[in-house]
């Protein structure tokens, strides 16, 4: 999985295609993302202390990571991502269309580091 929390995607499918928000959770286990504005749902509540109001409440849903792509802070588009090794061994996501990195997947690895 490519995408982390506090990514910037764009909603490839379904009835909130073509929005764009901020991850706000990766859910890995099951295979979902929690994007900033995308996927209202509404709860209905009764008034309590906690809620003196009442009424409905939105809040965001789950969707599947298949359906989102990263947005790449660099050409500012839409894009698929890939992972590269760098020259001190770390390993780092990057832009399909800029080439652009994207961020560290994984920390350094001395065996993969160019001599």
């Amino acid at each position: 999985m490519h995408i982390k929390a506090n990514d910037t995607v764009k909603v490839i499918s379904g009835p909130d295609r073509g929005q764009t928000g901020r991850v706000l959770k990766v859910l890995r286990a099951r295979g979902k993302v929690v994007v900033e504005g995308v996927a209202r749902s509404f709860k209905h509540v009764r008034r309590s202390q906690k809620n003196p109001q009442g009424g409905r409440l939105s809040k965001e849903m789950p969707i599947d990571i298949s359906n989102v792509q990263w947005v790449c802070g660099a050409c500012n588009k839409a894009t698929r991502t890939g992972a590269r090794y760098l020259a001190d061994g770390s390993k780092e996501r990057f832009c399909k269309k800029c080439g652009a990195g994207g961020g560290a997947l994984a920390p350094v690895r001395p065996a993969y580091a160019r001599k």
